[in-house]
């Protein structure tokens, strides 16, 4: 092994699930070596002994597992095995697939060294040949049989053609036509009478955004009346095939920036890794005030081609837990999905060729008689091809890792009436059905791969839980018991009102309103919702004066001198607003005391470097003109470095004033705020950056919401002498 170098390195997902059902993730720093594949906890330094390691020698095949879903996160894996002890195998997955094929190809590449020179010495071994299955789709390489059937091809080495596991999966379901072999069979088959398939011609109907708008040319006399024929729209995107297939298979937020027929999508069912149930609202906006919303459920298979093309096939299908819905109109897609073939790059930037074919009948009693609505909303979904080419084109952020949410509460509301009035009236926050838990646990077999590492965040493999309930199981290691404050006890000039239309008052804003950074963020830049704070805000105060208020918690009867005689400990925030009349806005965050070791207490006890360089404001304006609201943003800022924050720490409490007016940038923005600060309505969560992992998940120390702020409410306060005042830290 000394001899053995290191051929590719870096951070994956490890993926598996257990005995009991339950799936888990690690994050793992895989080194692949000449002769060896092994993972780590950490970044390997010296003579660290690593988990789990795997010898390759000629034997050893990769196996494309495919994209599965891991509550709404998409994982792209790999298992990689030895075909002489079939369960001795490593899995391994990554965020995005263009990482989980470096290292496909990295691996094969070491197999296929070690196959050479075995042939070399003689032993009677033959190299892989590529594959792609597209003769014969259902027949092709599999990615998603079991493993012990998974290598079956490979028992005979007399087999002289052995494959190489292309991500091709079983091939589409038996419903589902594959247009994308049009233009195979019209190539293989231009000099041949043998046609595999019925070719299908198509004219050139409009240039609209850039794009060629076809239509199908063919006899369809056969289709309903208000399935029109088949369209498709062909466009570039300079973009790589990877990026475009990673965006076209998610069903988060993202894609509101390019598909604007797209209003909600959901998991349904995941069937294996190449092949999912989907849920699919459409956004048309073809009289919406006549005419109801559509919706659609169907299957969707995706391949991935030997010359780096990615197909995308749907076609509607029947589901037990995704029923018809109220005020929704099921439609029908007889025939759709995308084609994303590389092109050749021009000045250096990546191009692709985008085609996306639909066949839909939206159903509905005006659709046949309305010709205009079918085409009309058929042309709004083609346009996502559009929407794909000028997000590329306007952005240089392309590391957001897609995501598809996950249903678990929808079945068929044509079920026993009494079945349905109980689903339909129950919490949204509900488990998933037991049908849903054992069609996960038979897919679960799939992924059958024990392990004995401890984790280091585990979920139950049966649907994902809504955010809250979610959050909380994370966070639930990072809870403290505490008992209840008694509030009543303190008071502060600005009075709070939880009526949403309260006007100039606070309220306790809730933490999944902001997300903060997750247990995984050093690894996949995710965040979560906050959820509970950990401390409580027991008022604030709202004062004015003709100089700058410094240190205001040593004003007599104010909240934090109160908590201090009750043995309580305050965080004091003094945001001072500058101008001809100074402003300052001070809440007062509560706790009984500090967790020693904690973030929060090391913050409190730390120096101004370090606190400077942690204290982190999340600001939203929920409500307010278009102006202050995007003046504002809701990007998370470090104070301690956009302004100046002095920090005067007491035996009970740590005052943090932040001086507005000391940034020319800040100050340019509240200028704009304070003109029109009665007709908004502002969000402040504070909290302590977190850095590393044994920090993480972050917390919020608090958040508040303040409403339509009046001016001339501001009172004059009365300070203390200085001449006693603490030693500041």
């Amino acid at each position: 092994m000394s001899n053995s170098k290191v051929v590719y390195e870096g951070w994956m997902v490890r993926y598996g699930r257990r005995k009991i059902g339950r799936s888990f993730i690690h994050m793992r720093y895989f080194v692949l070596e000449t002769r060896l594949l092994a993972y780590y906890k950490k970044k390997p330094q010296d003579n660290v002994v690593p988990i789990k390691t795997f010898l390759i020698d000629g034997n050893c095949r990769v196996e494309d597992r495919g994209l599965k879903t891991h509550h709404g996160h998409m994982v792209y894996v790999l298992s990689v095995y030895n075909k002489k002890e079939k369960y001795h195998r490593i899995t391994m997955a990554a965020f995005n697939i263009q990482e989980a094929l470096i290292w496909k190809e990295k691996i094969e590449s070491a197999i296929d060294q070690h196959q050479e020179s075995q042939a070399a010495n003689g032993n009677k071994f033959h190299s892989f040949e590529y594959k792609s299955g597209m003769d014969n789709g259902r027949n092709g390489s599999s990615s998603d049989n079991e493993s012990q059937f998974s290598a079956a091809e490979d028992e005979d080495d007399s087999n002289s053609n052995l494959l190489r596991r292309t991500t091709i999966g079983n091939g589409p379901p038996e419903s589902v036509f594959d247009w994308t072999k049009e233009l195979d069979s019209e190539l293989v088959n231009q000099n041949s009478n043998n046609q595999a398939f019925a070719r299908k011609y198509w004219r050139l109907l409009q240039c609209q955004n850039g794009l060629r708008i076809f239509e199908e040319l063919l006899e369809a006399d056969f289709l309903p009346k208000s399935c029109s024929r088949a369209m498709k729209a062909v466009g570039v995107v300079e973009a790589t095939c990877e990026e475009i297939f990673e965006l076209v298979m998610s069903m988060d937020a993202t894609r509101f920036e390019w598909d604007c027929s797209f209003q909600h999508g959901s998991l349904v069912e995941e069937v294996d890794g190449h092949t999912a149930i989907l849920y699919h609202r459409l956004q048309l906006d073809w009289f919406p005030m006549v005419v109801w919303p559509r919706d659609l459920c169907y299957v969707r298979y995706w391949r991935r081609n030997d010359d780096g093309s990615y197909v995308v096939l749907f076609r509607s299908r029947q589901h037990e837990n995704c029923g018809p819905q109220p005020g929704f109109v099921r439609a029908h897609i007889e025939s759709g999905g995308y084609n994303i073939s590389p092109l050749k790059p021009r000045n250096g930037k990546p191009r692709t060729r985008v085609q996306h074919l639909m066949q839909i009948d939206l159903k509905g009693w005006g659709v046949g008689y309305i010709s205009t609505f079918q085409h009309h909303c058929l042309l709004q979904m083609l346009n996502s091809v559009a929407g794909l080419r000028e997000y590329f084109s306007q952005t240089d952020e392309r590391t957001t890792a897609p995501r598809i949410p996950v249903m678990v509460n929808m079945t068929s509301v044509s079920g026993s009436s009494k079945r349905s009035h109980k689903l339909n009236s129950s919490s949204v926050h509900r488990s998933p059905s037991l049908d849903q838990i054992q069609a996960a646990n038979k897919n679960a077999v799939l992924m059958d791969e024990y392990s004995d590492e401890d984790e280091d965040f585990q979920f139950a493999d049966q649907g994902a839980l809504p955010s809250t309930v979610e959050v909380e199981g994370k966070r639930a290691a990072y809870e403290e018991p505490k008992d209840q404050i008694d509030l009543s006890i303190f008071s502060g000039n600005l009075r709070r009102d939880d009526n949403d239309k309260g006007r100039d008052c606070w309220t306790l804003s809730d933490g999944n309103n902001f997300r903060v950074r997750s247990k995984s963020f050093c690894y996949d830049k995710s965040k979560i919702p906050a959820g509970k704070h950990l401390m409580d805000l027991v008022a604030v105060d709202w004062l004015k004066d003709t100089k700058r208020m410094d240190h205001v918690a040593r004003r007599h009867g104010c909240a934090a001198q109160v908590a201090s005689n009750k043995g309580l400990f305050t965080i004091v925030f003094n945001v001072q607003v500058p101008g001809s009349t100074h402003y300052s806005m001070v809440f007062y965050f509560v706790t009984k005391e500090l967790i020693s070791g904690s973030l929060l207490q090391r913050f409190v006890d730390g120096d101004d470097e370090f606190r400077n360089s942690r204290l982190k404001l999340i600001p939203s304006v929920p409500k307010g003109s278009w102006i202050v609201r995007q003046s504002v943003g809701s990007t998370p800022c470090l104070l301690g470095k956009a302004v100046d924050c002095n920090y005067i720490r007491c035996p009970k409490y740590l005052e943090i004033d932040v001086d507005i007016g000391s940034s020319t940038v800040a100050n340019g923005v509240l200028g704009l705020v304070i003109g029109v600060i009665t007709t908004l309505v502002v969000d402040m969560a504070f909290l302590v950056q977190a850095c590393t992992t044994d920090e993480l998940p972050e917390r919020l120390i608090g958040a508040v919401r303040v409403s339509h702020l009046e001016l001339s409410s501001a009172v004059v306060p009365i300070l203390e002498s200085e001449s006693a005042e603490p030693s500041k830290s």
